[in-house]
């Protein structure tokens, strides 16, 4: 028999953020459904869920895979029988970091699909679960391309981030009548493992421009910010406490991106 619960789909949610968002959320009550490529990271936090009495499944989705997102929806309105309150659309990678001139089209396009059209497939297709009780989506952008232009090398990253908060913004216009609340997190230095999908050309060198912070680049706590206090904000967002709060970025980034 079906168990009604309220669902938060998470993307990424193995590492990082994601997972620290997951096990916040399943702390709460919700029923996590974790969408990632790597599964056995996934799985393990999964266990780590069921071991403190949460409920959690794991779908192997690769975010750029309309189908794949697509039967995922469809299978966890069917072995649950609840409200899928909740998505968090967090997957994404900082891809090629080079200058423009070297910029291998394969390579742009890579990051801007993985985030920035993947961010779209999710809100699309997450809309015919939400509309009739309404819910909160979340989308972690970056302060990179929003409020912070400085690190150059990352023109992809960058111009995928502005582009999920200007479609988030279009999307909680659009998403209001359906009482679906649509925001973006933009961190800064978070202590992830999101450099696994960094790659640094040589070329990035002769473009460079040196900015140093002789006190540090985090004025609030002189270190990066870590997944729990992100996970925090996801929290808020996705609960009544911010129940009229749409079309807006949210920095969490201790001051980094103000220098």
């Amino acid at each position: 028999m079906k168990q009604k619960q309220e669902i938060a789909v998470i993307t990424g949610g193995g590492s990082g953020i994601g997972k620290a968002a997951a096990i916040r959320l399943a702390k709460e009550g919700k029923t996590v459904c974790i969408m990632d490529l790597k599964e056995e990271r996934a799985e393990k936090v999964k266990e780590e869920i069921e071991d403190n009495g949460g409920q959690a499944q794991v779908y192997d989705v690769d975010v750029k895979d309309e189908k794949r997102i697509q039967d995922s929806f469809k299978a966890i309105e069917q072995e649950f029988d609840g409200q899928i309150d909740t998505v968090f659309i967090n997957a994404g990678i900082n891809g090629t970091w080079t200058a423009i001139e070297d910029m291998k089209v394969d390579d742009w396009d890579a990051t801007l699909e993985t985030n920035l059209r993947s961010t779209f497939l999710f809100v699309k297709h997450s809309i015919p679960y939400m509309k009739e009780k309404g819910g909160s989506i979340i989308i972690t952008s970056s302060i990179n391309g929003n409020r912070m232009f400085s690190n150059i090398g990352m023109s992809a990253y960058s111009t995928s981030k502005a582009g999920q908060v200007a479609f988030m913004k279009m999307a909680a216009l659009e998403l209001a009548r359906y009482k679906i609340r649509v925001n973006a997190i933009c961190p800064g230095a978070i202590k992830t493992n999101i450099g696994e999908n960094t790659h640094p050309e040589p070329e990035l060198e002769k473009v460079k421009i040196p900015v140093e912070y002789p006190e540090g680049s985090q004025p609030l706590e002189h270190k990066p910010g870590s997944p729990d206090q992100v996970a925090d904000l996801v929290y808020f967002l996705a609960s009544d406490l911010s129940s009229h709060i749409t079309g807006t970025e949210i920095f969490i980034d201790g001051a980094e991106s103000l220098l």
